[in-house]
């Protein structure tokens, strides 16, 4: 039986301000080290920035938290913990961890981010959890794949989508109970997984103990936490969360100007390219002369294929070097070498993915403050 959530810590300290709506607390919640904190019910949990310089992994009790109910189980028995399989399938299964774990096992390494990481910086800023940049982590994640359960309960070929909820509840009768649905072929695909590891540990309570869903190269919407149902539907599901909530303009890059109405949209589904420096902050001030800037890049699933860095705010640019490489869908750290001269400068990084996507000056807008991935900046006193 672990305790979900128990009293958090009082605040450590707070984040310098970088909002106009004030600085951010670091509270320590159950299994996790201070993180900032956006709301305590239901837990919105920022990892601090400078976790991501330590390592390509992110430790699991540095990793960020997104509940949208607030009604949590505040303790579960992971022993007795059942995912029930049903719908239009030809056999309804009740699954429990130990059913997961006599399985095959796989492990992939995937970013799991918030599809509004950054909306903070959006301008105008839309409403909603007004993220910095670290409503994200890398994790190595363990499980079955899901298509191993789906064949197992068998799907009628009616099938349309798979639809995912987990023990999460709302709090009143009109806040709609949360779920996501997949395409049958997406969620028969080889990476998708019913994950009951994270980091060769449990997966701490508040990231979706006992076992959750992982999309890798998709946004953390469809991650579901707590999983306790797995449902085959005959048709495009079009309950709230799918239908109004999470859903993008359909135009270039998925941007509109604010004033926009009556575009199409469609559901948020694989991330956007980024890149960022993480062992010098805006603001920073850093020594004269030869530095090493280190940094992360990643995207939606086709893998990274360069890094390049800026010393001048985009003047020009030199090729970072990539280092080890852990799969299409993990964080890929990247480090370049600058000589920097006392003054005022603005440090910039770019990435391209395999697919040929790459970030721009131009930042997006859209109603959600979603998939932000502009080139980021940082500006810096050199002395």
């Amino acid at each position: 039986m672990l305790s979900a959530f128990a009293a958090p810590a009082s605040a450590q300290t707070v984040v310098p301000g970088v909002f106009a709506n004030g600085d951010r607390p670091l509270v320590a919640f159950p299994q996790k080290r201070p993180l900032m904190v956006l709301t305590p019910r239901p837990p919105q949990l920022e990892t601090p920035f400078a976790v991501f310089d330590d390592g390509v992994f992110t430790p699991n009790d540095a990793f960020f938290v997104r509940w949208h109910l607030a009604n949590i189980p505040t303790s579960i028995d992971g022993a007795a913990h059942r995912i029930a399989v049903g719908g239009a399938v030809a056999k309804t299964l009740s699954l429990s961890v130990a059913d997961l774990r006599r399985m095959p096992a796989v492990q992939i390494a995937a970013v799991n981010q918030c599809s509004g990481n950054s909306r903070g910086f959006f301008d105008p800023r839309p409403a909603g959890g007004q993220w910095q940049n670290g409503a994200m982590g890398n994790a190595l994640w363990t499980g079955v794949r899901l298509r191993e359960i789906l064949d197992r309960a068998g799907l009628k070929p009616g099938a349309k989508q798979v639809q995912f909820n987990g023990l999460d509840e709302p709090t009143i009768a009109a806040t709609r109970d949360f779920k996501k649905s997949l395409d049958v072929d997406v969620a028969r695909g080889d990476d998708v997984i019913v994950a009951y590891e994270m980091n060769g540990a449990p997966l701490p309570v508040l990231n979706g103990f006992p076992v959750r869903l992982v999309v890798p190269g998709w946004y953390s919407t469809y991650w579901v936490k707590m999983l306790s149902e797995i449902t085959a539907i005959d048709h495009v599901d079009d309950q709230f969360w799918m239908k109004t909530a999470y859903r993008i303009p359909d135009t270039p890059r998925h941007s509109v100007a604010p004033s926009d109405k009556d575009y199409p949209t469609i559901p948020i589904n694989r991330m956007a390219v980024r890149s960022f420096v993480t062992n010098i902050a805006s603001g920073q001030t850093i020594k004269a002369g030869s530095v090493t800037v280190r940094g992360i890049a990643f995207d939606g699933g086709s893998g990274i294929k360069s890094v390049e860095f800026s010393p001048d705010g985009g003047t020009t640019w030199t090729p970072a070097r990539l280092e080890r490489d852990y799969g299409r869908y993990s964080f890929r750290r990247w480090t370049a070498d600058a000589t920097l001269r006392p003054g005022a400068a603005t440090l910039a990084c770019r990435a391209v993915a395999n697919d040929g996507a790459t970030q721009t000056t131009a930042p997006i807008w859209n109603p959600g403050g979603y998939m932000r991935n502009v080139i980021e900046q940082y500006k810096v006193t050199v002395a």
